[in-house]
């Protein structure tokens, strides 16, 4: 049976978004790492400058004139947006069980619906809205009150998860007529020289060990950006964001190997709802609903 086009791009989509939500936890993990002994100023500055560099071959090869853009306020925007909730998601993973921290950021599908109907006019279907609920549910009993749920680092967290779809919503409404590297480049630039400022007060030498941990995650990251603004390009973002909700699973899994870190039965049951929020998302699952 033949899979129309629509189909083919929102699986695509999900298989981008998966492969982006993996790389952004272990992401978190050299994050988590490097956080022991560096500040969060540094953290920020150094996952931005490391995606600056990281597009100087493409420059080079590409010409300046790939780079130029008419968007230049949305591209600020998201840069502003999304390096705010960098700094709350940062300080979450150092302070927070890892997949806790993965939690409060990717909560952000819960916002996206909204977001997408509010600014891009995107349609809100009943599946959308039942896969934001059993998501939201399951953020809950991952991240139960005993947990943190409503103190300072919650407050920091969630916060940060509904910037992160502020965020992720201007992706989507760039894409319409940037590439997926310029919407990156962008971001990476405009979040370097901001984060520069406060880091400049806290600078100091840094050991190898702490280069190898903030680079690792300022590569990670920057790849996990290029795959995610991939995923957006092909789908709406209020149909696929839910899928982001994987990267917690893959948090989860970490913070066990690395640290530990075992969940109870209640984080297993939100997990298993934050799942059943992503086979909402299954194009062919939409497809059946809407016959």
């Amino acid at each position: 049976m033949k899979i129309n086009s629509s189909n083919h791009n929102i699986v695509l989509a999900i298989v981008l978004l998966t492969c982006s939500a993996f790389l952004f936890s272990i992401m978190g993990v050299f994050i988590r790492y490097a956080s022991y002994t560096v500040d969060n100023y540094t953290v920020v500055f150094f996952r931005n400058v490391v995606g600056v560099l990281i597009f100087i071959p493409l420059i080079f090869s590409k010409g300046i004139g790939y780079f130029k853009t008419e968007k230049l306020w949305m591209h600020s925007w998201r840069a502003i947006v999304g390096l705010t909730a960098m700094y709350g998601f940062f300080y979450a993973i150092a302070h927070l069980k890892l997949s806790n921290a993965m939690v409060f950021t990717y909560s952000s599908p819960i916002f996206i619906p909204l977001i997408a109907w509010l600014f891009l006019k995107e349609q809100v279907t009943t599946t959308m809205l039942i896969a934001a609920a059993l998501g939201l549910i399951g953020v809950i009993c991952v991240a139960k009150p005993d947990s943190g749920m409503f103190n300072k680092i919650s407050a920091i967290g969630l916060s940060a998860s509904f910037l992160a779809a502020m965020a992720f919503v201007t992706v989507r409404a760039l894409t319409s007529t940037e590439p997926p590297e310029r919407i990156v480049f962008y971001f990476c630039l405009i979040g370097a020289m901001l984060s520069a400022i406060p880091m400049f007060w806290m600078i100091r030498p840094y050991t190898l060990k702490e280069l190898s941990f903030l680079i690792g995650a300022g590569l990670l990251a920057n790849i996990s950006q290029i795959f995610m603004s991939y995923a957006y390009k092909l789908a709406p973002a209020g149909q696929i964001g839910p899928v982001n909700y994987i990267a917690i699973i893959f948090a989860g899994t970490w913070g066990f190997l690395l640290w530990g870190e075992t969940p109870d039965l209640s984080s297993l049951i939100g997990f298993g709802f934050i799942v059943l929020a992503i086979i909402l998302c299954s194009p062919f699952l939409q497809k059946k609903l809407n016959t």
